[in-house]
């Protein structure tokens, strides 16, 4: 491993972490030396992953909470830094969505994936940012989209959701950057995962619709994302802050 790849004696707090990007992220950031603390509203989910970190030899938390909750994510993190490292990686990947049209949309299923995007990283970057602040280091990385710059039907509030975090990304890197903190989001096409495996299969106007949008010729895979996940919350990545960095095949250079 490479210097600024290292990431021993750190700890990352990953949201959304019992999911397949959230598995990948922990399997990623674990392999480079983090130990990493798996969080969601699921435990059983949580501790899979954990478990999946800890049969490579890394260490791991399974922490269930809400990202919505921020007492909850406070006492997670005070317990990530009593029982792991002090948490210098912040992952704010917990996302929902609802594959509805516009006039399908109701006004709780709005909310409810604006808020998960949005508020719980707001909540999540406002507890962890003093803690890296104090260090004079930290790394947030922040779970967009391609929807974050274009736009699909039937997502209408998931793409104001990934848009808004985009520039939350930009608000809070010029404000944290004076503080050794810097923050990025990724913006990742369809990445195939067990959760939208059926998606994919169901909906296939959709779907080949954005592979017939994108250069490389496919809808992403978990791999897809190792590299860049780790290049963002590494030193590799020291004089990089406030971007979104698309890894789409090249979907959103069409």
């Amino acid at each position: 491993m490479a210097p600024a790849f290292d990431l021993s004696g750190r700890a990352a707090f990953i949201t959304g972490g019992g999911g397949g990007l959230g598995r990948v992220v922990a399997l990623t950031l674990a392999r480079a030396g983090a130990a990493v603390a798996v969080v969601a509203r699921s435990g059983d989910r949580c501790e899979a992953v954990a478990d999946a970190v800890r049969a490579e030899g890394g260490r791991a938390l399974a922490l269930t909470a809400d990202v919505l909750d921020r007492e909850a994510i406070r006492a997670a993190m005070d317990r990530v830094e009593a029982e792991l490292a002090p948490l210098e990686i912040l992952v704010n990947n917990a996302g929902v969505t609802s594959p509805k049209p516009l006039l399908d949309l109701d006004e709780a299923e709005w909310d409810r994936i604006v808020d998960v995007s949005m508020k719980g990283a707001f909540l999540c970057t406002q507890e962890a940012a003093p803690r890296m602040i104090a260090r004079h280091r930290g790394r947030i990385l922040n779970m967009g989209s391609i929807l974050s710059a274009r736009a699909v039907a039937a997502r209408s509030a998931y793409s104001a959701a990934k848009a808004g975090l985009a520039n939350f990304t930009r608000a809070c890197a010029v404000e944290l950057g004076p503080h050794g903190v810097t923050v990025n989001a990724l913006g990742p096409t369809v990445i195939v995962t067990d959760l939208n495996r059926d998606l994919v299969r169901t909906q296939p106007e959709l779907y080949s619709a954005i592979v017939g949008r994108t250069p490389l010729g496919r809808l992403g895979e978990t791999d897809d994302l190792a590299g860049p996940v780790l290049f963002l919350a590494s030193d590799a990545s020291a004089f990089v802050t406030g971007q979104i960095l698309f890894v789409d095949g090249g979907y959103t250079a069409t």
